[in-house]
């Protein structure tokens, strides 16, 4: 499938099983003029990236249930959606500069939102 939207649009996925967590990432995204689909595990992230070809960018949590953890939903939509703006989000000890896919950034949790969003402003499809 891939990309059918130009991608500077303002969508992004977020994919957390925290739920407070998730509403709070959505919610500062939407009031910034974001739309934002959210997603509790990969299954539910890869369904979402079907069937909305208009998402750039994917903040991704890499613990969540399921068969499929944040850094191989990464690593698929790397291969899946090349243009897309990876983040990769933990609160456990970072994964290996060669675990990442390329071009994906690694947050360590807590992180800044506002920082996400100056890295995605700067970014070369912002």
């Amino acid at each position: 499938m891939g990309q059918r939207t130009p991608i500077g649009s303002k969508t992004i996925l977020v994919v957390e099983d925290e739920a407070l967590v998730r509403f709070d990432m959505t919610d500062f995204f939407e009031d910034r003029g974001w739309q934002v689909y959210e997603a509790e595990n990969a299954e539910q992230a890869i369904a979402l990236l079907d069937r909305h070809g208009e998402i750039r960018v994917l903040l991704t949590d890499v613990e969540m249930p399921g068969a499929m953890d944040g850094l191989r939903l990464a690593h698929y939509v790397r291969e899946r959606f090349p243009p897309a703006l990876l983040f990769v989000v933990s609160g456990q000890a970072p994964p290996s500069p060669q675990a990442l896919p390329a071009r994906a950034t690694f947050l360590p949790k807590p992180f800044d939102l506002h920082h996400v969003l100056r890295q995605i402003d700067r970014s070369p499809v912002g």
